[in-house]
């Protein structure tokens, strides 16, 4: 006989079921860099999908056609996401952020991160991440309520920490997964990411196919 349902009917306060928190970087049309946190990330290929609030100034420099970078956090650095979270690069602040948000103009030494010059792109990325993303902005989707954009990247450069690569069977360089451990955005709680249970047969790195019973 199967097993009875034990599921419940719930109303959740947010639907993160537990992805990458990260920090994008623009910049205004001076070169003046902001950055922000955020976790509505997927990837395909070489394009990134994020998810975007219109009321900062990320959106702000977006829509004046700045490109960006994606700098991934480790777990240790989730306190720099709490600190970014009450900040705002938007002056004056916008009345729906003027009750948690204040405006600060250089958010990278108030909250203890590094700048980092990028190769190919205006936006820096943050130094203190291991993972690093430089990319070209290739579209701009307003939501169905416009309280947020869809942006579409191009990823044109990858930087990573020696720390955290290996080489693959075909001798290039990958991330290797069991060295990077990003920091995992879940229901408004930060976590590591935890053992690995296994791979895909595509996999580079590694050590052998699946088995899968």
């Amino acid at each position: 006989m199967p097993e009875p349902d034990d599921h419940v009917v719930i109303e959740p306060e947010t639907l993160y079921i537990g992805t990458p928190a990260f920090l994008i970087v623009t910049a205004d049309v001076d070169g003046r860099p902001n950055v922000a946190p955020a976790s509505s990330y997927w990837a395909l290929g070489r394009m990134l999908v994020l998810g975007i609030e219109t009321e900062g100034k990320t959106a702000d420099n977006l829509l004046a056609g700045s490109d960006l970078t994606v700098s991934v956090p480790s777990p240790d650095l989730w306190p720099v996401i709490v600190r970014l979270a009450t900040l705002t690069g938007r002056n004056p602040v916008p009345a729906a952020k003027a009750h948690r948000y204040r405006f600060e103009p250089d958010k990278f030494p108030v909250v203890g991160i590094t700048p980092q010059p990028s190769d190919l792109v205006v936006p820096p990325r943050v130094r203190e991440c291991r993972l690093q993303f430089e990319a070209r902005t290739r579209r701009l989707t307003p939501a169905v309520d416009g309280g947020y954009l869809m942006v579409e990247a191009e990823v044109v450069r990858v930087h990573a920490a020696s720390s955290i690569v290996r080489e693959d069977r075909h001798g290039e360089l990958q991330v290797d997964p069991a060295r990077w451990h990003p920091l995992v955005y879940a229901f408004r709680h930060f976590f590591d990411r935890g053992d690995e249970v296994g791979w895909l047969a595509s996999s580079r790195t590694a050590p052998h196919a699946p088995v899968v019973d």
